[in-house]
């Protein structure tokens, strides 16, 4: 079964059991913001959402927002029945899903934090990583996974660093002093360090199972809301909304 696959059930039970399939209209939208509605105007413009690599995309249910971040945007509008139905298949359909679960699970007051931070705030998130880090674990060496330019320049100067990422544009090129590596190296520098900090962006690109269960791991971000709280992941989002 695939990863999401168990979410999914996770989720329809959790529907269940809170007698949401029972109601007759329960309509959730998702839409790819413009950069400027997901972020803002931060200092810097080296962020995925600005470089135009990723989208956010953003579901309600009865007003309530969830977030995920994907590469293959899009428009969709469904009943929360649809969505749990929906295959799983591709980027689009499982930002949708997860979007959704974020939006739903937000309206019962059960996760927060669904709505990415905006402006100055990606700065002072990686100022309080930082803190978070040494408080918890100390001077860990750390395999980070999916660059964030943000938290990779405030972690680098203070802990070892192991970055990977997806982006042709950067793997293979030296950032804020690390070398930033392909997918093909997440193993290995999984195996070299002590603690894994990964983007939550790893449940809508299918590559969230094989960072489990080796060393910690450490989710940041809105994405990974819903599915950190069915699972139990540990997460961080200092100043999302």
């Amino acid at each position: 079964m695939q990863f999401l696959d168990k979410i999914r059930e996770q989720f329809r039970a959790f529907v269940a059991q809170h007698r949401l399939a029972e109601e007759k209209v329960q309509v959730l939208s998702a839409r790819p913001l413009s950069p400027h509605e997901a972020i803002g105007r931060p200092d810097r413009q080296d962020f995925p959402l600005l470089k135009g690599k990723e989208a956010m995309l953003e579901a309600t249910f009865r007003g309530a927002p969830g977030q995920a971040y994907t590469d293959m945007p899009g428009n969709y509008t469904g009943t929360l029945g649809e969505v749990l139905a929906l295959p799983l298949a591709d980027n689009f359909q499982r930002a949708v899903f997860v979007a959704s679960l974020n939006a739903v699970l937000r309206h019962l007051g059960l996760v927060d934090r669904t709505v990415h931070c905006r402006d100055q705030e990606p700065g002072q998130c990686a100022a309080q990583l930082v803190r978070y880090v040494r408080e918890r674990y100390g001077q860990p060496k750390i395999a980070f996974i999916g660059l964030q330019p943000a938290m990779v320049e405030a972690l680098a100067p203070r802990f070892p660093l192991r970055v990977t990422d997806l982006d042709p544009d950067n793997i293979g090129r030296q950032k804020y002093g690390v070398m930033i590596e392909g997918a093909d190296r997440t193993q290995e520098a999984i195996a070299w360090a002590d603690l894994v900090l990964a983007t939550g962006t790893t449940a809508v690109n299918n590559t969230l199972a094989p960072l489990l269960g080796r060393k910690p791991v450490l989710f940041y971000g809105v994405t990974i809301a819903g599915v950190a709280y069915l699972e139990g992941y540990e997460r961080i989002c200092f100043c999302g909304h």
